[in-house]
């Protein structure tokens, strides 16, 4: 009797190798995060020498993305509404989209620049160095000055939360926050596809753009006013309604164009998880198949 019992807890043991793999993917996890840290910490001392340039990069940065905003402001001025929103409610619309990309700009934003390592050798001597490579590419070069587009964006959604009128409740409060983790989440993993991408295309840079950028443009304005075919696209194809449209719709206590229910508004943390778990895995790919210029 003992000995079959003792059989059935040892059945009940996980496999060493099962023990050891999960154990390294999470030291080579804490490895990434180390070498991303060290890197932008270099760079960020580096932007430090010049102070002055620092900052009027950095307002630079955060006046150059004002515009867009100044643009749908001046548009105000003619007309009352817009797809049957307000100012404040496209405001909340622009500043959550807004901050969302610059979040994920500033952290993973120069993944873009993979094709030019691919092709200019470069990326053989990340594939030494004891530091995952997407940890490097994403921390290579890391502009602090990107901080101007998240310091601009979370005022614009500061000044629409503020002049709403929304009754709001605990799980609308706490929905602003997520809506905004939630979609940098969703643009970094398109960025990472996007990197993944460049492995076959060589350069597709402007393509990742038309998703993120472009993407964000689109964002700013309510979904009102786009054809019920684009709004399928970007909820069940390219998810980027999860980033603020729907969320935003169950804040302001509107209805989906498309008839879904309101708990989807909750669901961006999930679909960002579900959107990454593909690009990681196609980064993993994109590497594995890469081949040294020989250089």
């Amino acid at each position: 009797m003992a000995e079959a019992v003792l059989g059935r807890e040892r059945g009940r043991e996980r496999p060493p190798a099962v023990v050891w793999e999960r154990e390294r993917r999470r030291h080579r996890a804490l490895e990434g995060l180390r070498g991303y840290g060290l890197i932008a910490a270099m760079w960020i001392r580096s932007s430090m020498t010049y102070r002055m340039s620092f900052l009027l990069a950095t307002v630079g940065n955060a006046a150059v993305t004002l515009l867009d905003f100044a643009a749908i402001y001046i548009m105000f001025t003619h007309v009352d509404a817009l797809g049957g929103f307000s100012l404040p409610e496209i405001a909340l619309l622009y500043g959550s989209c807004s901050t969302s990309l610059g979040l994920a700009n500033l952290l993973l934003g120069n993944t873009d620049r993979i094709g030019t390592r691919i092709r200019d050798g470069s990326l053989d001597g990340m594939l030494v160095r004891p530091v995952p490579v997407l940890a490097q590419v994403a921390a290579d070069r890391f502009a602090l000055r990107r901080l101007g587009r998240i310091a601009q964006g979370s005022g614009v959604l500061v000044w629409a939360v503020v002049v709403l009128d929304v009754d709001w409740t605990v799980g609308k409060v706490l929905l602003v926050p997520v809506m905004v983790l939630a979609g940098a989440a969703i643009f970094a993993a398109v960025m990472v596809a996007g990197a993944a991408f460049q492995f076959a295309a060589g350069d597709a840079a402007e393509v990742v753009n038309s998703f993120t950028y472009g993407g964000c443009t689109m964002l700013e304005y309510p979904p009102t006013v786009f054809t019920r075919e684009l709004l399928r696209g970007v909820t069940f194809v390219v998810p980027l309604a999860f980033v603020n449209w729907l969320p935003a719709l169950y804040v302001l206590g509107r209805p989906d164009p498309l008839g879904l229910p309101g708990w989807v508004a909750f669901l961006s943390p999930l679909v960002a998880f579900v959107v990454f778990v593909p690009a990681s895995l196609a980064w993993r790919v994109g590497l594995r198949s890469y081949r040294s210029t020989g250089s």
